[in-house]
């Protein structure tokens, strides 16, 4: 079948990407690849991916363009479905006999309720689907495909056999070549990477056991299963020799530093490539490791420090300490690799004591830039459940992640500490990160490095401070 893979049009600024952890309206507007829609659109010949969000698309510039397809795959999340049900909807009154499925974690812990949301939805994908995506575009019938959640023509829904986990994660084929195809790179603009920059994956599922973490819960597992060093750096040479005006390659795998011999070989293999890399790494990565990726074009990690708390920390199963974050935090400023760190507040154990801790743990490590989330209970994960279980939830247990302008909420709350209170702590921990002499001074200093960075600080800023007023509000 000739078939869209659509990010669907959401609100303004939200960016609610495939490759998005936290679907909300960000602080300085950006958007991840949509690698998990490009990679089933690898297998399907003639497919297009579709990114309505990145592209700056309406809803009805998108329903023009997806009507004149025989199948539509919508990637969806928990706080983008109400919009993403509403324009499957759309999309079927303009063709009725138009095919929509869903995929994303989403639909994948809650298939059943997915399907009786909209009788515009046909089916769901659950577990892995590049392959159930594959088998649906072939035409195969749905009873035959594991994986597949579907309407059958009496309106019953059925649930097939699940789809066993892929192991040679080398059967994938490259994603590069579809963004290059389909999609606008210039649109892909994240503060702390380098502009324009690339993402992919080098391997699926994460072996840490944190109880927020989405993806490992839902759909990728706690077994780190990898693409062999030759292929991932097949693709990096394809992208530096077909796509020369990518600066960075961003590897956006749970935790990229896992295998430590495996990150080392690719690391040389990087060197010898001369292109400049950033990937998600845990804060324990030990200081030879460091030393390696940083002499073979390593610039950037992206780090997950979530709390200054020792028993949050433990709270959470983050599998890491404070002491040997700040060990790692100070090899990675002697040799001179740049941390993008991201903290969560409202976690199992937060009070309000806590939240300074963690705040002058952030000024003490100082990251080059700081992301602060707020505790988002994804259906599917352990703090889900532990919200629902615990009465962390409002009373109806109705899940609000996002408002209706993207912005995201505190969704758990404590009998010590409000909902209002964790969300007005974020714009805190932000000005104080921020707003202090030495910070500003560095920022300056990058700055006056090149007319670029003058442009792109100052274009951040004004979104930043638009952002803290909108959370103040």
């Amino acid at each position: 079948m000739k078939t869209l893979f659509l990010q669907a049009p959401s609100y303004d600024g939200f960016d609610g990407g495939a490759g998005s952890r936290y679907q909300a309206k960000r602080e300085v507007r950006s958007f991840w690849y949509p690698t998990w829609l490009a990679q089933p659109a690898a297998l399907v010949p003639d497919s297009r991916v579709l990114d309505a969000p990145a592209d700056g698309l309406s809803v009805e510039a998108s329903l023009d363009i997806a009507q004149h397809y025989e199948l539509v795959v919508i990637h969806t999340s928990t706080p983008s479905f109400p919009t993403d049900a509403l324009f499957a909807e759309d999309l079927k009154k303009r063709k009725p006999s138009l095919l929509i499925g869903m995929v994303g974690a989403k639909v994948a812990v809650d298939p059943h309720n997915s399907l009786t949301a909209s009788e515009a939805i046909d089916f769901v994908c659950r577990e892995e689907f590049d392959f159930t995506c594959q088998e649906v575009a072939q035409g195969k019938p749905f009873a035959q495909i594991k994986g597949l959640s579907y309407r059958n023509r009496d309106g019953s829904i059925e649930h097939n056999e699940a789809r066993p986990i892929l192991e040679n994660m080398d059967e994938l084929p490259f994603v590069a070549p579809v963004y290059k195809r389909d999609l606008k790179i210039d649109n892909y603009f994240i503060g702390y990477l380098k502009h324009p920059y690339v993402s992919i994956y080098t391997g699926r599922g994460c072996r840490s056991k944190c109880t927020f973490c989405l993806w490992p819960q839902t759909v990728g597992g706690h077994r780190y299963r990898t693409r062999s060093v030759e292929n991932v750096l097949a693709e990096v040479k394809w992208i530096r020799d077909n796509m020369p005006e990518v600066k960075e390659i961003m590897f956006d795998d749970d935790t990229f530093t896992d295998f430590k011999p495996r990150v080392e070989e690719i690391a040389r293999g990087l060197g010898k490539l001369g292109v400049t890399w950033s990937c998600n790494a845990k804060a324990n990565v030990p200081y030879a490791t460091l030393k390696i990726m940083k002499e073979n074009g390593l610039r950037l990690l992206l780090v997950g420090y979530e709390s200054g708390d020792d028993q949050i920390l433990l709270n959470i199963k983050k599998g890491l300490r404070t002491d040997i974050a700040r060990r790692f935090s100070n090899d990675c400023r002697t040799l001179g690799i740049k941390i993008h760190g991201t903290f969560i507040l409202g976690l199992p154990g937060e009070t309000q004591d806590t939240i300074q801790k963690t705040i002058e743990y952030a000024k003490e490590i100082n990251p080059h830039t700081i992301q602060v989330s707020l505790a988002a209970p994804y259906p599917g994960t352990t703090l889900y459940n532990q919200a629902v279980e615990n009465g962390w939830l409002e009373e109806n247990k109705v899940i609000n992640l996002v408002s209706k302008e993207g912005v995201q909420l505190a969704a758990i709350g404590y009998p010590h500490l409000s909902r209002d209170e964790i969300y007005h702590q974020l714009e805190n921990f932000y000005k104080r990160f921020y707003f202090r002499p030495s910070k500003i001074w560095e920022i300056l200093r990058e700055m006056l490095t090149s007319w670029d960075m003058m442009k792109r600080r100052l274009r951040e800023g004004v979104e930043f401070f638009r952002f803290l007023r909108a959370h103040e509000a």
